[in-house]
């Protein structure tokens, strides 16, 4: 249960004080009759609330899938760069910003891709815990070419020498350099799909510290273009643009939890 003004405020209908005013004015209902009582308590699993005869959609919770652009970053502030909170409409940025909206783990600056940004810890902690194994595909564009895959148009037939050395080292858990203040790891077993010899996806099921780029640096190689395009069963809407996003469906959700 939840008062009105604070779901309505909540909602995007102004401060508690203009909502109260709206409230005042009559033009909210309740299950169909006119509420002026601005502390009435809303079961929002039941109630039905209408401002100007709008039925409104409650959002107890927030998920949102964004497709994230190169340069900026995972963060509620910057004073350099964009951040992807700036890429959020007024309504979500006023409304959840402020000790409510929070990422589901980062990506870093250069990296494009599916970001995940929500009102919910909980949902949040399966996802990032190292405990859930949760997959994250990249795609990866690689500086130097992999020698060894044959390819019949775009379709990948066989691999061998260096990209079977490649895939071998990854699947069976590979030896990763410290990095900075970052201690070195060994990876878990990863999984590595060939697209041509400069590209591939690569899925990994933890999230270490610029994880993906220090893996292939341990193979020689160097990362240059890294874009992530699912987690878990969730894949990035291929639909949305660079620097878009939308929330999650009932469906998308449902599969995530």
């Amino acid at each position: 249960m939840e008062r009105l003004d604070k779901i309505l405020a909540h909602e995007g209908f102004g401060t508690r004080k203009d909502v109260k005013k709206l409230i005042r004015a009559g033009v909210v209902t309740v299950n169909g009759t006119v509420c002026k009582q601005t502390d009435m308590h809303i079961n929002e699993q039941v109630d039905s609330i209408c401002v100007n005869e709008d039925e409104l959609q409650i959002h107890s919770e927030v998920y949102l899938m964004l497709n994230k652009p190169q340069d900026t970053v995972s963060s509620a502030k910057d004073g350099l760069h964009q951040t992807v909170f700036d890429l959020l409409d007024d309504r979500y940025y006023n409304l959840f910003l402020s000790g409510k909206l929070h990422l589901v783990g980062r990506l870093d600056i250069d990296t494009e891709g599916l970001l995940l940004i929500t009102t919910d810890g909980t949902f949040t902690h399966k996802l990032i815990s190292p405990k859930t194994h949760i997959s994250k595909t990249y795609f990866v564009t690689l500086r130097d070419s992999v020698s060894g895959i044959e390819l019949s148009g775009t379709k990948v037939l066989s691999i061998t020498d260096k990209a079977a050395d490649y895939n071998r080292k990854i699947a069976t858990g590979l030896e990763v350099a410290s990095d900075g203040s970052e201690d070195g790891f060994t990876a878990e077993p990863a999984n590595l799909e060939w697209i041509n010899e400069n590209s591939c996806y690569l899925t990994i099921y933890e999230g270490k510290y610029h994880q993906v780029k220090r893996m292939f640096a341990a193979l020689g190689n160097k990362v240059t273009a890294l874009k992530r395009v699912s987690m878990g069963n969730l894949k990035l809407d291929p639909l949305l643009k660079t620097g878009e996003y939308r929330e999650l469906s009932a469906l998308e959700l449902e599969n995530l939890m």
